[in-house]
């Protein structure tokens, strides 16, 4: 019963940020320029506030890895919805290629389009190469753009396999590769269902930029297996450490006497 009280109040705060801010955001995109930062900047602190409405504990490290400065291809390894409240905390300009049904959502949808995040059909080849070539042009309007390489969320946890297309269009930009890890948001809102769970620790780890030059395009398979090997090392890492803790901490004594 608990669980299902905490997540009605939970969307429901959520519906309420959301609709209070789709006006501010779209007074926000019609004085804003042709690539919409500021409309993208005003949708990413809405995602910041979103978490605040959770009982989450965020943890963020590995931020000096980060330029500000720098335009990046972000790939990171996909467990739940709750991961793009999660990513906003970069305090980066990005834009995000999403699957095309997010655009459909209501509200949430038109925020999407008005922040000029970039949609992608993956059943439809053609519109995919679309995709690519506007975060191409974002890349040269020297804005980063946030990919989710496994193609949708992690049944399990474990990082599935990545797509070529990220890694790719980093090596024709030649713009270097800034990989995240996420850790927690899989439990803390699990697929399938619109309970939240009750994990309330989660992570984001920033691993050290990858620079691309010197590879080729015939080679992308390669710095694309590179780079999800460095993401699945480190989510072991971090899950090793969350156990370690959790067997470190001592049992409350129930005895009584």
């Amino acid at each position: 019963m608990f669980q299902h009280m905490r997540s009605i109040w939970i969307w429901t705060a959520s519906t309420i940020l959301v609709v209070i801010w789709l006006p501010v955001m779209g007074l926000i995109w019609t004085f804003d320029g042709e690539i919409r930062l500021r409309t993208g900047r005003s949708f990413r602190r809405l995602g910041r506030m979103l978490t605040r409405v959770n009982p989450w504990r965020i943890q963020i490290t590995g931020l000096e890895h980060m330029d500000a400065k720098q335009v990046y291809v972000i790939v990171s390894n996909h467990q739940s919805l709750a991961d793009i409240p999660l990513l906003s905390h970069l305090r980066l300009d990005t834009k995000w290629l999403a699957k095309v049904e997010l655009f459909r959502v209501p509200l949430f949808g038109w925020m999407l389009k008005m922040a000029g995040d970039v949609p992608v059909d993956r059943a439809v080849p053609r519109q995919g190469a679309k995709a690519i070539l506007r975060c191409a042009k974002y890349l040269r309007q020297h804005c980063s753009v946030v990919f989710f390489p496994e193609g949708g969320r992690s049944p399990n946890g474990e990082v599935q396999p990545f797509n070529e297309g990220a890694f790719q269009l980093a090596i024709r930009e030649q713009i270097p590769i800034l990989p995240l890890v996420v850790e927690g948001t899989g439990k803390a809102l699990p697929s399938k269902t619109w309970l939240w769970g009750k994990s309330k620790d989660i992570q984001l780890r920033v691993l050290e930029a990858i620079p691309v030059e010197g590879w080729g395009v015939k080679e992308s398979a390669a710095l694309r297996d590179a780079v999800r090997q460095k993401i699945v090392d480190e989510l072991e890492r971090l899950r090793s450490l969350a156990r370690e803790a959790a067997e470190a901490t001592p049992v409350p004594d129930r005895s009584l006497g």
